[in-house]
């Protein structure tokens, strides 16, 4: 198979330039520059209606959700830390994921997922990231070796959109490398016959 492979990012909050969402934009500019085309669904993007699976209309914004991750290689999460554990408006995006089970790879079978958390303080970030972890696997997916907890009190993103932190910045690139690298195996790995694979 040819052609860019294809990496989404989901999450964020409805405020634009959210740390979530420039976490996130870290990630994916290293997804890019690893040779990934890369879109990124969040902020208003995500204010979609509340997922119920008995509702086959959907809304314009909740369809453009599912094909992106429908044709996507790779996938990165953020989220922000809610009470403890992934926002409502990351959560209800995930759901819809379940409009993929019947698709050639379901749900989020064959994808590397790099989950990113962020909160105002450790507890809250560890505990949102094991939580992004769980749904992925849930979802059949392939949460990258490394997952990233930032702690927004110690550490912040600049004005050009880099985290403040060095450490923190590699973590966030090393997650972009990883759901590349990844995906690649995947697209360029032998099958038996009747195994699905996505183009």
């Amino acid at each position: 198979m040819s052609g860019p492979l294809k990496v989404v990012a989901v999450g964020g909050s409805p405020r634009a330039g959210s740390t979530a969402e420039l976490a996130l934009r870290v990630t994916l500019r290293e997804a890019e520059r690893q040779g990934a085309e890369v879109r990124l669904i969040g902020g208003a993007d995500l204010l979609i209606p509340l997922y119920d699976p008995r509702t086959e209309n959907r809304s314009p914004a909740a369809r453009r959700l599912v094909t992106a991750l429908a044709e996507a290689d790779g996938i990165v999460l953020a989220s922000p830390a809610y009470h403890g554990s992934v926002s409502g408006l990351v959560k209800n995006a995930l759901d819809y994921a379940e409009e993929l089970r019947d698709d050639t790879r379901p749900y989020f079978t064959g994808r590397a997922v790099g989950c990113l958390a962020v909160a105002q303080g450790w507890h809250g970030a560890v505990s949102t990231l094991g939580a992004l972890r769980s749904v992925v696997h849930a979802l059949r997916g392939w949460p990258t070796p490394l997952g990233v907890a930032v702690n927004t009190e110690t550490t912040g993103f600049g004005p050009d959109g880099e985290c403040l932190d060095p450490r923190v910045q590699e973590q966030l690139r090393t997650v972009g490398e990883q759901v590349v690298t990844f995906a690649r195996m995947w697209r360029d790995a032998p099958r038996p016959v009747g195994l699905p694979v996505h183009s």
